[in-house]
């Protein structure tokens, strides 16, 4: 088989449907951006735009990809990072601590956002080639996120997703495991996952659901004595 999800619930069909809706995302944003910028290039199109277009379209139910952690994080990381170059002198350094406290900065306000940390290193590698002014370089990137966030609404409304995500509400079942059992195996288990706790509660539900319809199947079809 040539298409072997590695996220779980992936489908060939949405992937498909992703790439679409990547190219249809960008190229809004670069389209509107050109726009307002007043010119008939796209100088306001930075490259980890890239980078959210794949979580908005490709996982759009990932906490990573909601609106706040596009907008929110894209920008916080383009200001951290344009500090830590203004106040680092050497290289390398200012390029760990720009990826580094982006991620804290990000962590803290509740927007993490992978590309956030290409972000900030962009704008530290990019020292001394940006305009004078502060307002300028992190203007760009907080316009793409929003009109990428804006486009990832129109797109999945039409193909019949959710954009926002809403996790699903739970069906009341009978299940095995209490919330405390779900954070002490997550304490376990020492690790994030990408997945947002009221729909790991309603998968855990819905996995509960369906046993017990299995079992139930199971018992009507088992042959009596």
């Amino acid at each position: 088989m040539i298409f072997r999800p590695i996220l779980a619930g992936a489908v060939l069909r949405d992937r498909l449907l992703a790439g679409v809706g990547a190219t249809f995302g960008i190229a809004l944003t670069g389209v509107l951006a050109a726009v307002l910028a007043g010119e008939g290039s796209l100088p306001l199109l930075v490259a980890p735009i890239g980078a959210s277009a794949v979580l908005v379209f490709a996982v759009p139910a990932s906490p990573l990809a909601q609106p706040w952690p596009v907008i929110g994080g894209n920008l916080l990381s383009a200001l951290w990072g344009l500090l830590v170059a203004q106040c680092v002198a050497t290289p390398v350094a200012a390029a760990a601590l720009a990826v580094g406290g982006a991620i804290v900065v990000m962590s803290l306000l509740r927007c993490l956002h992978p590309p956030g940390g290409a972000v900030a290193l962009g704008f530290v590698l990019a020292a001394g080639h940006l305009p004078d002014g502060w307002l300028y370089p992190w203007l760009p990137v907080g316009l793409d996120s929003a009109l990428l966030v804006l486009a990832g609404m129109l797109f999945h409304r039409l193909s019949r997703h959710v954009y926002p995500h809403r996790p699903a509400a739970p069906v009341p079942t009978p299940s095995p495991f209490a919330a405390a059992d779900i954070d002490a195996a997550l304490a376990d288990m020492h690790e994030s996952f990408d997945i947002a706790r009221e729909d790991l509660d309603a998968l855990l539900d819905a996995a509960a659901r369906h046993a017990a319809l299995r079992r139930e199947r199971s018992a009507r079809s088992s042959p009596r004595r």
